[in-house]
């Protein structure tokens, strides 16, 4: 949520058709014979004002006839999909079978839902997040995620199909002419780690650095919502800005912290980046808005 909220900001402050969103597909899965595209479809629904608000994910005012019917089959029914929600798997589904790419599709998707930016997926080839939990093995993002509510340790990651990916169309373009370059508020390793590891991509943020800004997903130590923090102590990296600042010192130059982390300025600065304090809570769309606009001021500091 932390980069769909960042956008939803963003989009405020410029033109949103001077924008384009490069989105991780390594939780993407396929489920009772569907592509699900998770973080493709949050960015989707939460800049056209429709996502559920409550839960983060999925459509507003949703039914869930589909699930209560499979589940009363005995069916799957761990990965919650409401009625509306279908509807945007079984399009996507259809259209990548009949042989379209997957950053077409989303285009279409974009579109119907009125917005105006650029969303793609940064390949359009099979990429999945894979991780290793303590005691069981390698299992799939999503049931990581979801079915296990990621609770369990994680002890490796790997991004399956990464080394035969291809950025998708745009997506090259996009880092080398963009004005400011912004790695939103997300989980450095499964949000953002994803998209650095299909070739080109991370070469093309290096290539940009100097106008590439990043948004620490920790505040005082902590993730807002979801593992981040927990993962990052899991896998051995400091969990705090300071420890994110270590992971995209080689394509940031700057990174944005919370006021929270204000006394952890210096040490961002020691490991590489500028460090620019400013409220980074997103609780209400005025603040999203405005870290939004002191995130692309950045480099022009």
């Amino acid at each position: 949520m932390g980069a769909a909220r960042f956008l939803a900001g963003l989009v405020r402050v410029v033109d949103p058709a001077t924008v384009t969103a490069i989105v991780n597909v390594g939780d993407d899965t396929v489920l009772h014979g569907l592509h699900i595209s998770p973080d493709l479809d949050t960015v989707t629904y939460t800049l056209a004002g429709a996502i559920n608000p409550e839960t983060g994910w999925g459509l507003r005012d949703e039914s869930w006839q589909a699930m209560t019917l499979l589940e009363q089959y005995g069916g799957p029914a761990w990965f919650r999909l409401g009625d509306r929600d279908l509807g945007t798997h079984l399009f996507r589904t259809g259209r990548l079978r009949d042989g379209a790419p997957l950053s077409r599709v989303t285009a279409e998707i974009a579109r119907a839902w009125g917005l105006e930016l650029t969303v793609l997926p940064a390949t359009d080839d099979a990429l999945r997040t894979m991780v290793t939990v303590a005691g069981e093995g390698e299992i799939g993002f999503q049931d990581y995620f979801v079915g296990r509510q990621h609770s369990v340790a994680v002890t490796a990651l790997r991004f399956e199909g990464a080394s035969g990916a291809r950025p998708a169309p745009g997506v090259l373009d996009a880092l080398r002419d963009a004005d400011v370059v912004v790695i939103a508020p997300s989980n450095p390793l499964v949000s953002i780690a994803p998209v650095l590891a299909v070739p080109g991509v991370r070469d093309a943020l290096r290539a940009v650095r100097a106008r590439t800004v990043a948004v620490s997903p920790i505040v005082a130590g902590a993730a807002l919502k979801g593992p981040a923090d927990r993962m990052l102590r899991e896998l051995g990296h400091e969990p705090s800005v300071v420890g994110v600042a270590r992971l995209y010192v080689d394509v940031a130059s700057a990174l944005v912290v919370d006021e929270a982390d204000a006394a952890h300025a210096p040490a961002v600065e020691d490991a590489g980046m500028t460090c620019i304090v400013t409220p980074t809570v997103m609780s209400t769309p005025d603040i999203a808005a405005d870290l939004a606009r002191t995130t692309i001021g950045a480099p022009a500091r």
